[in-house]
């Protein structure tokens, strides 16, 4: 057989997989609180898992090792910034997160969940937030069915087409029967496949260069040559600091900001088992982002030692990870490396289309229609899927298209939109209907404005403009529009806080 037919077959089977734990998934899915959130039932291992696999997209794979393979460790603080944000988001969000959306009218969204804390009788928060979610997430689903369909033609030569509408197809299969036990199952599969790549791929080049002395050797060899073609552009690609300036780290490490507003991360600490799963999850999914972090990052910075030393030339950075995969190990194991990039893709897509599905039926048909019966709430979730799966495909046909530039400007808008709002939800009792209404619109409108001004844009990332606007007028506004004598609102946040 051909290298590609074995590769074809270890992604053939990595498809098998996932389409098998789905199957499992459905049935044992009976409701809308079991298609949306597992019936509140996930381990703290899976729902770590699930938040990580479900966070990093293609760019830890692909984008991360070939931005470190072209700058060094300064482009390290992104992941630096990420890991911190996660761990925070771990730490203080998750378990009040899981006790107060149980408490306040089990809330299984996070539109309803707010619209019970502020007990916003006019449902604004709950449709603003409802379609930002829908509209954002859309695009960002798009971005992913792109990047599937670009990974099939670079890896195997085969239409666009082709390649997008399979990934998009077997995303959408697995996700429209398993719902959110099928995505976390899969999420799981996934994340083990991530990380057994990413650390499998550095130690075996390491080897291959004869060990730890000689690798740095190769690395600072390839520094040599860089610096010898561009004397005034010299490279240090062990410094963390070298090449960046202090507000570009910053804006770098700023993208941990986003972590407490993305909806597709803390619902998973929503379906928690209870809010003490938290800590053993905290330190499982923590866990796994520092070892997947440092494979990236190694891959990128032993990687460009090795094609200094080698014979061959790496025509696009961002492959680093695959080439090496294809050079180092057989066919076979090459083509489940493969398939761990697929994982990082259908993973969060998987994950967005089940909160794109959340916003649509339980944000945004319920409010205004019948009481309906559990088979049907099921119902209208998986067509709720297949909807978003349609258009956010229909959007991904023209690879040529801007949809993958929005995935930053995306997670900016979700982490100023929702970060500040979902923190003071949780900490402080004050905040008021109205403030966490206008900060949401402000934190977007400012994201928004900064991040399609080039000179802003190019100063600092736009979710730090837009999170302190979202926070600075939701503090403002609720001072005076809070209520302290609503003793329901005061009851449930007691309760939450009894808890902890």
């Amino acid at each position: 057989m051909t290298d590609q037919t074995y590769q074809l077959i270890a992604i053939g089977l990595y498809f098998l997989a996932m389409l098998g734990i789905g199957y499992y998934a459905y049935f044992q899915t009976t409701s809308l609180d079991d298609y949306m959130l597992a019936g509140r039932k996930l381990s703290p291992g899976v729902a770590a898992l699930s938040a990580g696999a479900s966070d990093m997209s293609g760019w830890l794979l692909m984008g991360l090792p070939g931005a470190i393979y072209v700058s060094g460790l300064v482009e390290a603080w992104i992941a630096i910034g990420l890991t911190i944000g996660a761990y925070l988001n771990w730490r203080f969000v998750a378990p009040r997160l899981r006790s107060y959306t149980e408490v306040s009218n089990n809330s299984i969204t996070l539109p309803s969940f707010l619209e019970s804390r502020f007990r916003d009788n006019t449902r604004l928060l709950r449709i603003a937030s409802g379609l930002i979610i829908l509209v954002f997430f859309t695009f960002y689903v798009s971005s992913g069915m792109v990047a599937g369909g670009v990974f099939f033609e670079a890896s195997f030569g085969t239409h666009y087409l082709f390649g997008m509408l399979l990934v998009a197809g077997i995303t959408l299969t697995y996700t429209l029967f398993g719902g959110f036990l099928g995505a976390s199952l899969t999420d799981v599969a996934q994340g083990m496949l991530m990380f057994a790549a990413l650390i499998i791929i550095p130690v075996t080049t390491v080897f291959v260069l004869g060990g730890i002395d000689e690798t740095i050797a190769a690395i600072n060899a390839a520094d040599a040559a860089h610096n010898a073609t561009n004397p005034d552009n010299p490279l240090r690609r062990t410094s963390l600091l070298f090449g960046g300036s202090i507000l570009a780290i910053l804006s770098a490490a700023s993208w941990g900001l986003g972590y407490f507003g993305q909806p597709h991360i803390i619902v998973r600490f929503m379906a928690l088992r209870s809010h003490a799963d938290a800590k053993a999850g905290r330190r499982i999914g923590i866990g796994w982002m520092v070892l997947v972090a440092s494979g990236a990052v190694l891959t990128g910075l032993i990687g460009a030692g090795y094609f200094h030393l080698s014979d061959r030339t790496l025509d696009n950075p961002e492959t680093v990870f695959l080439v090496l995969s294809q050079i180092l190990f057989h066919p076979f194991i090459a083509g489940l490396v493969l398939a761990a990039v697929l994982a990082a893709i259908m993973s969060t897509i998987s994950s967005q289309l089940l909160v794109c599905s959340s916003a649509l039926v339980e944000d945004l048909y319920k409010i205004f229609g019948r009481n309906l019966s559990a088979q049907t709430q099921v119902l209208l979730g998986r067509l709720g899927v297949l909807v978003v799966a349609v258009i956010a495909a229909l959007l991904a046909i023209d690879p040529r298209s801007n949809i993958l530039g929005l995935v930053a400007f995306a997670w900016a808008g979700f982490g100023a939109a929702f970060g500040p709002i979902i923190l003071m939800s949780l900490f402080w009792r004050r905040l008021s209907a109205m403030g966490a209404l206008a900060g949401m619109i402000a934190g977007a409108v400012v994201v928004g404005y900064w991040g399609n001004v080039p000179e802003l844009k190019a100063q600092m990332y736009e979710i730090v403009p837009g999170f302190i606007a979202c926070a600075v007028v939701a503090v403002a506004v609720s001072l005076v529009t809070s209520r302290r004598d609503d003793e329901e609102i005061q009851r449930e946040f007691s309760a939450m806080e009894a808890r902890h």
